[in-house]
């Protein structure tokens, strides 16, 4: 079982790719968690109500397949070190104008062009980073690099307990644009991934359409199982610091603290179960961190006070995180070699589309039984961690499997009983 110690024993170039993919998930998670602080004030703003200004979450979510796409597109095609400085530049864009929205219909549709920017940061990271470190060092980088998530979420948390009084939610927004000048910066240091180097003249539209078709039946359970990871995690995440505003009425301080509590579990149960991952296999340990969401719902959501429900939180995401930890690496490994620019960053985001529905339809519930979001969170989230936890228990995994060569894939739908897996 891989140590942290391992980190040392990366080469410069691995280094600066594991960073650099870090930092810009991070960074593009913390532009996102903005508008989920602020759902009250810019319901107040425009003098609607939050099930309508989270349209603006959902078209965000929405619209990130066509930027894993397009991104991941380009990246098979001429490197994921150049398209990852282009996708970043994007999102820090869209997120400084949406600072200066003029209505809500203006900001719902600088969301929905910032999914786009958004959707193609993390298949293009996870497979740069993915492709340049050792194969025994997976498990840990997957858990680091899933980390930036909640780390971004943690960021976020942060600006909105410090700044928010001061700057407002345009102000957080304008905020939200700046950290990526860093990005940019660590992208002067870093390779190209070697597997793209290697595979460099098969890249292109042809043998993207030609090996997803080879491998359909993958693709479709990947997207699958995304999907229920996507409503796992935006269904603990997207409204629950208004659960925490609106239902207990916290004060700005108080969900800004818990936010930070629960985003440090996060953190730690990403680089665990990734750890965890290397020894007991990718599959088990998604089942046993979706599992353990279960007995923790009463905790999070029904605590009496905000100190429980800060317990409740931190393990909540400790499980939810935990099992997200997983993913990069398993969905770089299930991912056919010549599209692994754009098939884990695809599968994922449509996964996202599918389940992009979730703070309207969370909120929506939380409305029709009298604003009980407490509810809400514990009913989509009871449903999908089972979910989570039979589609990956019963699906495939490829562990271990080597980058390149001369295959098109590792893993085929034909092949699962036969490997066992």
């Amino acid at each position: 079982m891989p140590a942290l110690s391992d980190l040392r024993s990366l080469t410069p170039s691995q280094r600066n790719a594991v960073i650099a993919s870090f930092l810009g998930w991070t960074l593009d998670a913390f532009d996102f968690f903005i508008l989920v602080f602020v759902l009250k004030y810019v319901a107040e703003e425009f003098g609607t109500d939050i099930a309508r200004v989270t349209i603006a979450i959902t078209l965000t979510l929405a619209m990130r397949p066509v930027g894993a796409l397009l991104f991941g597109y380009v990246a098979d095609t001429y490197g994921r070190r150049i398209t990852l400085m282009a996708n970043v530049l994007a999102y820090s864009i869209l997120e400084f104008a949406s600072g200066f929205a003029p209505s809500l219909t203006a900001l719902i549709v600088l969301r929905a062009l910032y999914g786009i920017a958004m959707g193609g940061e993390w298949g293009v990271g996870a497979s740069l980073a993915m492709e340049t470190i050792p194969v025994n060092t997976r498990g840990l980088i997957s858990g680091l690099l899933q980390a930036g998530y909640p780390s971004g979420y943690l960021i976020a948390s942060l600006v909105f307990f410090l700044l928010f009084p001061l700057i407002g939610w345009r102000g957080m927004f304008m905020v939200g644009a700046l950290p990526a000048l860093l990005v940019l910066y660590i992208r002067t240091k870093v390779d190209e991934s070697p597997v793209f180097l290697a595979r460099q003249n098969e890249a292109g539209g042809l043998a993207l359409w030609r090996t997803l078709r080879r491998h359909v039946g993958l693709a479709i359970y990947s997207v699958l199982l995304m999907t229920a990871f996507n409503f796992f995690s935006h269904g603990t995440q997207d409204i629950y610091p208004t659960f925490l505003e609106v239902q207990r009425q916290f004060s700005v301080r108080t969900v800004g603290l818990i936010a930070v509590i629960y985003n440090i579990g996060a953190i730690i149960g990403g680089i665990v179960f990734g750890l965890l991952s290397e020894r007991i296999g990718r599959r088990r340990a998604i089942v046993i961190a979706a599992l353990l969401a279960l007995p923790i719902i009463p905790l999070w959501v029904y605590a009496s006070g905000p100190v429980l429900l800060a317990i409740g939180a931190f393990l909540m995401q400790f499980a939810v995180q935990g099992a997200w930890g997983i993913i990069p690496a398993h969905l770089n490994e299930l991912s056919p070699n010549a599209i692994r620019g754009t098939f884990p960053g695809f599968t994922y985001q449509l996964g996202n589309l599918l389940a992009s529905a979730n703070a309207t339809i969370q909120a929506g519930i939380a409305q029709h039984y009298g604003g009980d979001y407490a509810f809400a969170l514990a009913l989509v989230v009871g449903v999908v961690a089972v979910a989570v936890a039979l589609l990956a228990g019963f699906g495939v995994e490829a562990k271990g499997v080597e980058f390149g060569g001369t295959r098109e894939g590792p893993v085929r739908v034909g092949e699962w009983q036969e490997r066992g897996v």
